[in-house]
Parts: C-alpha cells; structure tokens; sequence
C-alpha cells in the first residue's frame, strides 16, 4: 500500500489531541500507538519514517512476523489484543507493554513465563466499562482485586487501564466509558496502586478519549486508511 498521506494525517492527528486537550484543560503526555493490524511490514516502515516508534498489533501471531524484521526490530511493541495463555510464551522479550491482561490465570501465566526470560513484563488491565458480552476484559467489580493480585506478582509491573469503548454514532456512549474508566483509575490510585496509564481511545473516538484523560491512544484507520478486509479488534 502507499503510506505517503501518513504524514499529513499524523499531523492532524496531532493537531487535534492538542485541541482537545487545550479544551478539557488537560496537560498530561498522550503516546499514539500506530496500529499495524492488517498491513504489511510497509506499514511498519512508513510508521518510524514518520517518527512513530510505538506500534500494536492485536494478535500475536501477526506481531511475530514483523517483530523479526529489521523495521519491526526498530520499534517498541505493544500487544492490544485478546491474548490467550497458550500465547503467552510469545509475549516476554518482544513486546514492551500487554494491554489485554484480563484474569487471574493469564496473570500468573505471564508472570511465568517472563520470570523463565528473565525480565519484566509490563501490562495494563483490560476493563470491559460498557459491559459488552462480546468484547474481553474483567468488570469492574473484578478490577480491584485483580489489580491487586498483579501487584503481587514478581514479574509483572502493571501501569495502569485499558477499555474499548463500543461501536456506536452516539458519542455519549464512549465518553461515559472512558470516564468510568477514568473514575475506577482514580479509585484504585486512592487504595495505593500507582497506575498512570489510561489506555483508552481508538481512530473514531480517540478525541474524546484524550478530553477525558487518555496517555495512550491506539491509531489504525485515521493514520494508514482503510485496511483491505474489515476486522474487529481492539484498535481501529
């Protein structure tokens, strides 16, 4: 594909984060994950051409095949999508943050696996705000004591929240949910849990994910254009 209009739409991406901000009187630093889904590793090199060093990809098994390329090594990766444990292995080493851990068991999983690797691992909790039957993430009921169980692990450094706002022409729908996301943060930083991260905000909602306090947004569509077959994920 040709990327060459990346550019300009970065720019006005960019643009409009620090209108909304100006306008929510927020000031904190808002990364742009530049969501590969879908393309070929042309992607990968129009991205950092463009001075966007934070890429995702939703599954894993994608990520791998541009991960291992002399672009992909170049770029600091994120995992947005559902990841299951049998994928887990894949996951320590190669990408920097997790934002789809989601339970107990994938936890415990992760922190293994990153223990036989000898790092780190970093993550966000995946907290399904909307309720939506079909999309992953714990409740936010669950989130507290799950917060605190990754907490306890030695291998994982959990940061913060991530949410996906549903599919919908009403903008009331995701500002409510990127506020109840907001507002659980908020909470579990009153209870001793330091989690800076708001991972919250996709190419049609991201700006009013930024005016209510999103640090990271997670581009696709507004940045390449359309990809060639429709997919659902967690990045549009």
């Amino acid at each position: 594909m040709n990327f060459a209009s990346l550019p300009e739409r970065l720019a006005h991406v960019r643009a409009e984060i620090a209108r909304r901000q100006a306008a929510a009187g927020r000031r904190e630093p808002v990364t742009i994950v530049a969501v590969t889904k879908g393309f070929g590793p042309d992607a990968v090199a129009a991205a950092l051409a463009a001075g966007l060093v934070d890429l995702g990809e939703n599954r894993v098994q994608e990520a791998l095949e541009k991960l291992d390329t002399p672009a992909g090594r170049r770029a600091t990766w994120h995992l947005i999508g559902h990841l299951q444990r049998n994928k887990a292995k894949h996951v320590p080493g190669r990408f920097a943050l997790v934002h789809s851990l989601d339970s107990s068991a994938l936890a415990e999983e992760l922190d293994r696996r990153a223990g036989a690797c000898g790092v780190r691992q970093r993550v966000l909790l995946q907290v399904n705000v909307a309720g939506e039957a079909q999309k992953s993430g714990c409740t936010p009921a669950e989130a507290p004591a799950l917060a605190r169980r990754v907490t306890a692990l030695p291998q994982l450094a959990l940061e913060g929240l991530m949410t996906i706002a549903p599919f919908t022409d009403d903008p009331d729908v995701p500002r409510r949910t990127f506020r109840g996301l907001r507002v659980l943060r908020d909470a579990l930083q009153e209870e001793g849990l330091w989690l800076p991260t708001l991972s919250m905000g996709m190419s049609a909602d991201y700006g009013i994910a930024v005016e209510e306090g999103a640090t990271v947004i997670r581009l696709g569509t507004v940045l390449f254009g359309a990809r060639g077959t429709p997919q659902q994920a967690g990045a549009t």
